[in-house]
């Protein structure tokens, strides 16, 4: 079941935290201002506690979330250059192919890279487009595979077809390694909790100084605007194809560039 967070823009998320967390801390004020006069001085001391208590642990969950996003996001990024280089190197071996099937496994090849480039700009709430992008995109991983079958069982040369394969092989494990950390995403539940907990803890502040007999003070609302953006960071680093920080694609497309000029040039030479 895909996230229900996902369906929300970053920044309305993010938005209505901060509202629920001033509302939060004004709610708990007028608690605290109502139950100052029925508390002893001990019970004071003790909110005081909890309240450092639940400060220490929003600390923690937010480190924890944080690692998190920040780990598959790396994980995204580095998949996207280990497929750009399994691509490049089934390119190149492509040289090593009977002339008969050369310049179709290349050309094959050039379309293959257009989709993963496309498939990089296509966020996963677009579900038609990126099943259609996958679709076609194994459909040519297919046909070069029928096609280094085929060669393969005319030369079966280690060093000429083999190479090639190898290489394939490798290309479409990248696609299939790719494909499965795009959907790794922090667990729904957790970002929940880490909102749950910040609503609670601005309730918890709120509250204990109201039993203090005083209002927040603006420290506090500057203390839950810079916790609201880092979350806004957690979520948009967990949203690799729709956010503000997207995956780079800068790999793929050098390497779409590369190919280009390469088949200008022979199109010149020829």
């Amino acid at each position: 079941m895909d996230p229900i967070l996902y369906n929300f823009p970053s920044a309305l998320i993010v938005f209505v935290l901060f509202v629920a967390i001033v509302i939060g801390i004004e709610v708990g004020y007028r608690l605290g201002r109502w139950a100052q006069r029925l508390l002893v001085e001990p019970t004071k001391s003790q909110i005081n506690a909890i309240q450092a208590s639940m400060l220490a642990l929003l600390a923690l969950i937010l480190g924890f979330t944080f690692s998190l996003s920040l780990q598959r996001y790396d994980d995204r990024a580095n998949a996207v250059v280990d497929e750009a280089n399994a691509i490049g190197t089934t390119y190149l071996r492509t040289d090593l192919l009977p002339h008969s099937v050369r310049a179709d496994v290349k050309k094959l090849l050039h379309e293959y890279v257009d989709l993963r480039v496309e498939a990089g700009s296509v966020s996963l709430d677009q579900k038609d487009e990126r099943y259609s992008t996958l679709v076609k995109s194994e459909a040519i991983s297919a046909e070069l595979w029928q096609i280094s079958a085929e060669v393969a069982a005319e030369d079966g040369g280690p060093v000429t077809s083999g190479l090639y394969i190898t290489a394939l092989n490798e290309m479409i494990d990248s696609f299939g390694t790719r494909a499965a950390i795009i959907n790794r995403c922090v667990p729904e539940l957790v970002i929940l909790l880490l909102m749950i907990t910040f609503v609670l803890t601005g309730v918890m502040i709120g509250y204990a100084n109201g039993v203090e007999d005083h209002r927040p003070s603006i420290a506090a609302h500057i203390m839950a605007l810079l916790i609201v953006l880092l979350v806004f960071i957690i979520i948009d680093l967990d949203r690799p194809r729709r956010g503000l920080i997207q995956t780079p694609q800068k790999n793929l497309i050098y390497l779409q560039s590369t190919m280009e000029a390469g088949e200008s040039a022979n199109v010149k030479d020829v």
